[in-house]
């Protein structure tokens, strides 16, 4: 596949961007189910899910599902997530993928969010009626990869979305797609695209939102009030990224990566961060990513302030087959409140 083929494909994921992507500052807040932006893995996490060229394997399916294919054989991840730690919330993720022939990949990706216990409350009682319960919210997703030649790969997943209580739900279909280019003497150098998110607009339905009143013109007789919910539109996003592979007395790699992200209803962001690896043994990065909105109400900012940084080290499970590695992620964001949010996560490759 030739290198001008990159580029229609890049110029088709722009078009198909600027006719979904209005730029319409007035737009930005107005999106739901924005756990599909969530990082619950902690290699993305580190740096500040700015991999979109360089990601491969389970965690391709939350940034770049093209780069999912690029594994040995099998690959399984868990992550867990104290998300802005001092909430409360946290995210549980586990995936899956797996090599089927010689070029292509499927995977399964599932994340839910533990919000803890909630009081309920009433008009009657606002303190609270000494019950609780507690929202669920869970997306999983079905992946296909293929590798072209092992410099063009491309992907695509559907996913599924549901947000509920107990008597109050949504649920809606996710389709994310992408593209990744590797090229150079050592596969140096890599650049993706990724769209993500674009499906069903999302309305919440059910009985919480039915009043019992009564009926006008009678007395003693009730009737049910059905409220109709707004729908809302899922988070939309697009990722553009490249990045660069320094290798040094061969067992050295410096990383040195580059993102642009483009939000359907919030501002856009410029990053850049870089990871270093010691024989593919121990690794360390970093990331900084920059909002472009410029606003001074606090309100209005981002609660990440864009610094992130994490560790991985993963060891070999066998003499005879040094593919088959088991590891153990780390990563932290730092947030303006709260005290930031945090990733761990078990890998095993096979």
């Amino acid at each position: 596949m030739s290198k001008s083929y990159i580029l229609i494909l890049a110029l088709a994921f722009t078009c198909f961007h600027q006719s979904l992507f209005a730029g319409n500052p007035d737009r930005q807040g107005e999106a739901g189910a924005y756990e599909l932006l969530m990082v619950p893995y902690a290699r993305t996490a580190g740096l500040h899910a700015m991999n979109t060229a360089s990601i491969y394997g389970v965690e391709a399916m939350r940034l770049n599902v093209a780069g999912m294919g690029r594994i040995n054989k099998t690959e399984v991840v868990l992550g867990h997530s104290l998300y802005l730690q001092g909430t409360g919330i946290s995210m549980n993720a586990l995936g899956l993928s797996q090599k089927v022939g010689k070029n292509g990949a499927f995977g399964f990706s599932l994340m839910s969010i533990d919000f803890g216990e909630i009081k309920v409350t009433t008009t009657d009682q606002p303190e609270g009626t000494g019950v609780t319960y507690s929202p669920n919210f869970f997306n999983l997703g079905f992946g296909y990869s293929h590798i072209f030649e092992n410099k063009i790969s491309v992907g695509v997943l559907v996913r599924l979305v549901s947000e509920s209580i107990t008597d109050v739900s949504a649920f809606g279909f996710a389709l994310d797609a992408g593209v990744q280019y590797v090229t150079g003497p050592e596969d140096n150098f890599k650049f993706g695209i990724s769209l993500r998110n674009i499906g069903s607009r999302m309305t919440f339905s059910g009985e919480g939102l039915s009043t019992f009143t009564d009926s006008p013109g009678t007395s003693g007789h009730d009737i049910t009030l059905s409220q109709r919910a707004a729908g809302f539109d899922l988070p939309s996003v697009l990722n553009i990224g490249m990045s660069y592979d320094f290798r040094f007395l061969d067992i050295n790699r410096l990383t040195l990566l580059g993102n642009f992200t483009s939000n359907s209803f919030s501002s856009d962001q410029l990053g850049a961060g870089l990871e270093y690896s010691l024989n593919d043994r121990f690794m360390v990065r970093a990331g900084y990513k920059h909002d472009l909105a410029t606003t001074t109400d606090p309100n209005e900012k981002a609660i990440y302030t864009g610094l992130s940084a994490g560790a991985s080290i993963q060891v070999p499970l066998s003499k005879e087959n040094r593919d088959t590695k088991f590891g153990i992620d780390y990563a932290y964001r730092h947030t303006r409140l709260w005290s930031g949010t945090h990733n761990i996560g078990i890998r095993i490759s096979i």
